[in-house]
C-alpha cells in the first residue's frame, strides 16, 4: 500500500465505508503481527485469545481444544 494513500484508505476501513479484501487483510495481520482471525472478533477479549493462541505450537493447540471442550462438557 502507497503511503501516501494508506491514512486515507485506513480511514475508509476505520469508517465502514469500504471493507478491505482478504489480500489487504493478510497484509495488515502481517504488519501487525495479528492472526487473520482478529479482526473478526466481536470484542477485545476474543481479539486478546485469537492473538495468544496463534502464538501457541501445534500441540499446545490442541491441548487448549480439549481443555474447552472438557470445560464446555462440565457445564452442561
Amino acid at each position: 500500500m502507497e503511503e501516501s494513500s494508506a491514512s486515507g484508505r485506513m480511514n475508509h476501513y476505520e469508517k465502514g465505508r469500504h471493507v478491505p479484501d482478504i489480500s489487504t487483510l493478510r497484509k495488515l495481520a502481517t504488519a501487525l503481527e495479528v492472526p487473520m482471525s482478529y479482526f473478526f472478533c466481536e470484542d477485545d477479549l476474543s481479539a486478546e485469545l485469537a492473538i495468544k493462541i496463534e502464538k501457541l505450537p501445534k500441540t499446545e493447540k490442541e491441548k487448549l481444544l480439549q481443555f474447552i471442550e472438557n470445560l464446555q462438557q462440565s457445564n452442561e
